[in-house]
């Protein structure tokens, strides 16, 4: 790719306020920058695809967290993929593919730490940003380092259709586990089931999830992967087998909340059955993300696993309204706006 930078004009949307619930579009402010030359040891990255993530709410709230917040005025933090158009900088050439933390914007310039280059040619670059990014070692760590999981065993997974739900299960069946997900209408079901190879899937939309997970693992749970929280978290906890193991991901039904969230009231569950509940955040495991990737890339190649982006086609402008899919459930799989 061959840019004239003086040409260009980078859009991008900053965080102007801290959301109250969903976030509204007075949130955001959309500003423009010019795009510089690279100064001796950066790289200019034009960014292709972002990575739409439930997380990024989090981020947007003030106070202590497992990462800082995102600031009042600040581009908005962003998984990204994009492609280098300048680079004075010797370990980057004009034209590599790389993926980071680009921010919602178009343009980058960075001296390339945490930037990692991709091979495009391998699988589509949204992948790189899905099971072989960050989502693919959220479900690989969470699933068997936290989770513990031993061959054989009963998994079950909320938010089962989402990015990382959909691959926790997957990495379940390779290891012969028999796996139950739990998703938010028929299509969704379906896919888990016909395309993914679940063994059961549960719509919290139309069944009642207690009395369904009491017919799909009438033995018990012995790893329950939480996306969801709130009464699916304690439907769960109510179906544990003694020395089971509760992963906790994310919460995304209390995100957007207003009041207080309430604690799970199963809680007791874990003490009667010996059982456990840990929260994790996959950036503890970052020395070990190439060994997972390369595990994974593997069972990919050999169709023993799927990844799926719902890529939603737009600009910068068009984040505010993409992200919301993601708390009205609208999205299949890892959520993309690749910008044209």
């Amino acid at each position: 790719m061959s840019t004239v930078l003086s040409d260009l004009v980078n859009h991008q949307v900053r965080l102007a306020a801290r959301p109250t619930g969903l976030p509204t579009p007075e949130v955001w402010e959309h500003t423009t920058e010019p795009v510089a030359e690279p100064a001796d040891g950066q790289i200019v990255i034009c960014v292709t695809h972002l990575s739409l993530d439930p997380a990024m709410r989090g981020w947007m709230n003030a106070g202590r967290s497992y990462i800082p917040p995102v600031e009042i005025g600040a581009v908005m933090r962003a998984l990204a993929a994009g492609e280098v158009v300048a680079s004075a900088n010797p370990g980057f050439a004009v034209g590599d593919h790389v993926t980071g933390v680009f921010g919602v914007q178009e343009y980058l310039t960075t001296d390339g730490k945490g930037v990692q280059k991709v091979d495009p040619g391998a699988v589509p670059i949204e992948t790189y940003l899905a099971l072989l990014g960050m989502t693919g070692m959220t479900a690989y760590f969470g699933l068997f380092d936290v989770g513990a999981l031993s061959d054989g065993e009963t998994v079950v997974v909320s938010g089962a259709a989402g990015a990382v739900g959909s691959v926790v299960g997957q990495l379940a069946r390779i290891k012969g586990c028999r796996v139950v997900g739990i998703a938010g209408g028929p299509e969704k079901c379906a896919w888990i089931v016909d395309e993914l190879g679940f063994d059961a899937a549960i719509d919290y939309r139309s069944e009642d999830v207690g009395t369904a997970l009491r017919a799909a693992v009438p033995d018990g749970i012995d790893v329950y992967f939480d996306n969801v929280g709130g009464e699916i978290l304690d439907a769960a906890l109510a179906r544990l087998r003694h020395g089971a193991r509760v992963v906790i991901c994310g919460a995304i039904s209390g995100y957007n909340a207003t009041e207080p969230v309430p604690g799970p009231k199963n809680y007791l569950s874990l003490l009667v059955n010996s059982a456990r509940m840990e929260g994790f955040v996959v950036s503890t495991y970052a020395s070990r993300w190439a060994e997972a990737g390369a595990e994974m890339a593997g069972w990919l190649r050999e169709g023993k696993l799927h990844s799926r982006e719902d890529v939603v086609q737009g600009s910068v402008a068009d984040f505010p309204d993409t992200l919301l899919k993601l708390f009205r459930g609208e999205n299949t799989g890892k959520l993309v706006l690749a910008l044209s």
